[in-house]
């Protein structure tokens, strides 16, 4: 995942799982209010289960670039010896953030196939273990992420951290929408993170100013000339998250309301429909006694 390309895709695969989250708890909100359950993955018609399969599909593709299709001798470790060199300890840790997911996504199949008790708490369980996993080797990465590119990562650990305790409260709270909403916009905002994080980590037009792009150690990493620079740096980092949190923000609460006008006139419109039905067949029992009443000679009391 160090590179442009590596960052880009995990990030609109990620921004495009938020968001068909994000449509779907809300218009599942929209048409039963009351009865509100969460989903943590949405089956389709046809075919049902392409979102696990797609998570475990781009997850394997993952790996494979990782550990194989992107080294130069198509394979990780070190041909002398067997160990694993210095330089491909993040592939290995990029690789079981990816296996996770696809532990994840195997089990979402298995159980909705086999239907196990407690089966949405198990999911939702597995599905926490992948954020915690994902949590654990951001942190603990082999690369020494300092600088620019540190604050970019430890901005995108608050977001996966988010992800982590909404899905874990998803296990109490089944019924509450909000913990969906935010959890379905926390894995939105990764994908735009490490888009972002690409654009700026590897595209030098985008370097802040006074700092600039060179290769360490076979990486690209971001220098500042001076301190000074370096402030500026990480304080545009912060404006940038800051813009984005705001703008997902406003872009959700249109979203959620656009959604609601949709869906939610069709659930009015229903009720309304029910109430429509129940006061004719009242009126209707109400006729059929009174012709009754007037067949059989019973005069009315008023």
């Amino acid at each position: 995942m160090g590179t442009l390309v590596g960052h880009i895709v995990p990030g609109f695969f990620f921004f495009a799982l938020g968001l068909w989250h994000l449509f779907n708890h809300i218009k599942l909100f929209s048409l039963h209010p009351k009865s509100y359950i969460s989903c943590v993955w949405f089956p389709l018609s046809k075919p049902r289960y392409l979102e696990p399969l797609l998570i475990i599909i781009a997850s394997s593709l993952s790996i494979s670039v990782e550990l194989f299709l992107g080294q130069k001798n198509h394979q990780p470790f070190d041909p002398n010896d067997g160990t694993i060199p210095s330089n491909h300890l993040h592939n290995f840790e990029h690789s079981f953030i990816s296996i996770t997911f696809i532990t994840y996504g195997s089990f979402a199949i298995i159980f909705d196939k086999t239907r196990p008790m407690a089966h949405r708490d198990l999911i939702n369980l597995i599905a926490s273990l992948a954020f915690a996993q994902q949590l654990f080797l951001f942190h603990f990465h082999s690369s020494d992420h300092t600088g620019v590119e540190g604050r970019y990562h430890l901005l995108l650990q608050l977001v996966v951290f988010v992800s982590l305790v909404t899905t874990l409260l998803g296990i109490a709270l089944p019924s509450s929408f909000l913990v969906s909403f935010v959890r379905s916009l926390s894995i939105s905002f990764q994908g735009i993170w490490l888009m972002s994080m690409a654009c700026m980590l590897w595209t030098p037009s985008l370097v802040p100013k006074d700092c600039f792009l060179h290769i360490e150690e076979g990486k690209h990493i971001i220098r500042c000339s001076s301190v000074k620079a370096l402030h500026r740096a990480l304080s545009l980092v912060n404006i940038q998250f800051s813009g984005f949190l705001v703008g997902l923000t406003i872009f959700a609460m249109w979203f959620y309301i656009f959604l609601q006008r949709i869906y939610g006139e069709k659930i009015e419109y229903s009720e309304l429909r029910t109430k429509e039905s129940k006061d004719n067949e009242i009126m209707m029992t109400m006729v059929d006694v009174h012709d009754t009443e007037s067949r059989n000679g019973v005069k009315p009391l008023a």
